[in-house]
Parts: structure tokens; C-alpha cells; sequence
């Protein structure tokens, strides 16, 4: 592994230690210094190994026939073993079990993210349903005491005006009785 790559693993293994932001999955906090220091030295190998690699290629030649020949060995040997695996069925069979073994776990473990995130789902939007019904409650409460205060205020002022209307008809029916004999005074003395 080159140093570039240990770089790298370094980076992503410091990025995995940070913590992440207060009210967010995504977001971490990191220590600039640390990762600037990662970065620099990062910068400072990429051209250690691009050297490197431009060496490997000027060495094309060689290292493309030295590759033929390992891939010409590697191709007999594999030959070799294709054979031997074809007469060995079974094998194959228990490749295929554990193939299919191995879809069956991840296909399990899909439906259990999908019902978590299902059963996630439900409990933000139970709560999202009693944060509102609480919300209408309140406003509920609110309204019922504001209509009992105007009705109390209501019934009132109705009383007021009943009292200062049974008032008013009491003094047109004083006056009223002494028109009456005012004007049988009248009549009599006109006689």
C-alpha cells in the first residue's frame, strides 16, 4: 500500500472519529489543523509516487512481458483447476447454496431498514397528529372561555338595557296618568 493510500485511510478513519454536529446526521465538526496537516502531507507525496509510477512506466516493456508470462502460468494453472472444479459438482452446488444463502440474508436485512423506516415514518406522523390535536385543544380552551366572558358581558348589558327600559316606561306611564288628569282639570273648568 503506498503512502498516498495510508493518506487517505487516514483521512476517511479521522473523518469516521469526528463527531457530528448538534441536530444533524450528515454534518460533523472537524479540527482544521489536523486535516490541513493530513492534506499537506498528502500534497507533499502525490509526486514521490507519480515519480514512481512514471518509472513503472518507462519500464513498460519489461514489466508487460513479464506479466504475459505470469498471466500464460496463471492461465494454465487456472485451466488446470477449471478442469479439476468441473469434476467436482458438488462444490459448485455449495457455492450456489451459500450464493443464495447470502441473498436471502440481504434481502431479510432490506425489508428490516424498510420496516424500521416504515415504523419511523408512523411515529413521526402519530406525533405530528398529537402535537396538532394538543395545538386545537388549546385553541378549543381558549375560545370556549373567550365565548362564556362575551356572553357573560353579553347577558349583562341586556340586563342593563332591560332595566333602563323598564325605567323608561315606568316614567311614560307616571306622565301619561298625570296628562289624563291634567286634561280632565281642563275639561271641567271649560264647563
Amino acid at each position: 500500500m503506498s503512502r498516498i493510500e495510508q493518506l487517505i485511510g487516514e483521512i476517511e478513519e479521522y473523518i469516521d472519529s469526528c463527531k457530528f454536529q448538534p441536530l444533524s446526521n450528515t454534518k460533523i465538526l472537524v479540527n482544521k489543523e489536523e486535516l490541513e496537516e493530513l492534506l499537506v502531507e498528502l500534497r507533499l507525496r502525490i509526486p514521490d509516487e507519480i515519480k514512481k509510477y512514471q518509472k513503472i512506466i518507462s519500464n513498460q516493456d519489461a514489466i508487460l512481458n513479464e506479466a504475459r508470462s505470469q498471466a500464460d502460468a496463471m492461465l494454465a494453472e487456472a485451466t488446470a483447476q477449471t478442469n479439476e472444479l468441473v469434476n467436482e459438482h458438488e462444490i459448485m452446488q455449495k457455492a450456489y447454496a451459500t450464493a443464495n444463502h447470502v441473498v436471502e440474508e440481504a434481502q431479510a436485512q432490506a425489508q428490516e431498514i424498510i420496516d424500521s423506516a416504515i415504523a419511523d415514518a408512523n411515529n413521526i406522523r402519530q406525533g405530528s397528529i398529537n402535537y396538532t390535536d394538543d395545538m386545537l385543544k388549546s385553541l378549543q380552551t381558549i375560545i370556549t372561555h373567550s365565548m362564556e366572558g362575551a356572553q357573560g358581558r353579553f347577558d349583562a348589558f341586556l340586563s342593563s338595557m332591560q332595566s333602563s327600559y323598564d325605567i323608561v316606561t315606568s316614567n311614560r306611564n307616571e306622565l301619561a296618568g298625570s296628562v289624563i288628569a291634567a286634561e280632565e282639570e281642563e275639561t271641567q273648568t271649560i264647563q
